[in-house]
């Protein structure tokens, strides 16, 4: 697989064309929790990225120059601050992308709200994202549990501080 830089992705609308890949992809145990149901369960729920205006309001493509969907960034506006919830495409997991990536979406949110503060939400026991995020310049600053649909979770808020990049 070639390196890529985080210039070289670009964030477009996200497409149902989009929408239908990403709710194909599976990812392997333990990461299974991150897959999402049928495109059509989605629709008839209205749920994340189904919802037409959610998804024209919060939700990019990340494509790279050859027009290949590596993931997904929501941007979710919080007063002050800007949260991104990520997916990477499970076939370029764990491939030695995971920094550049989040760099570019970091990037990309700051472009959009410059303002800002950045963070993110991993789960605990994500050891190989949370260290994707320490290196892309990200610092763990909150531990709580919240309820997911498979039940209670700790997770680890992570916030973005450019002395660390």
């Amino acid at each position: 697989m070639v390196a890529h830089s985080a210039s070289m992705f670009q964030f477009i609308p996200l497409t149902e064309a989009h929408c239908r890949d990403i709710c194909t992809w599976s990812y392997p145990m333990p990461y299974h929790t991150y897959n999402w149901p049928s495109w059509e369960t989605m629709l008839a729920q209205q749920d994340e990225f189904a919802d037409e205006q959610l998804r024209k309001e919060q939700y990019s493509a990340i494509v790279d120059k050859s027009g290949l969907m590596w993931g997904f960034v929501q941007f979710f506006p919080i007063v002050g601050v800007t949260r991104i919830g990520l997916g990477m495409r499970p076939e370029l997991c764990g491939q030695g992308h995971g920094v550049t990536f989040v760099q570019a979406i970091t990037t990309e949110a700051r472009r959009r709200t410059p303002a800002n503060e950045i963070d993110l939400e991993v789960l605990a026991w994500n050891v190989r994202a949370y260290r994707v995020y320490q290196q892309a310049g990200y610092e763990q600053t909150d531990t709580y549990t919240k309820t997911t649909p498979t039940g209670k979770e700790l997770f680890y808020c992570m916030v973005w501080n450019p002395r660390n990049t």
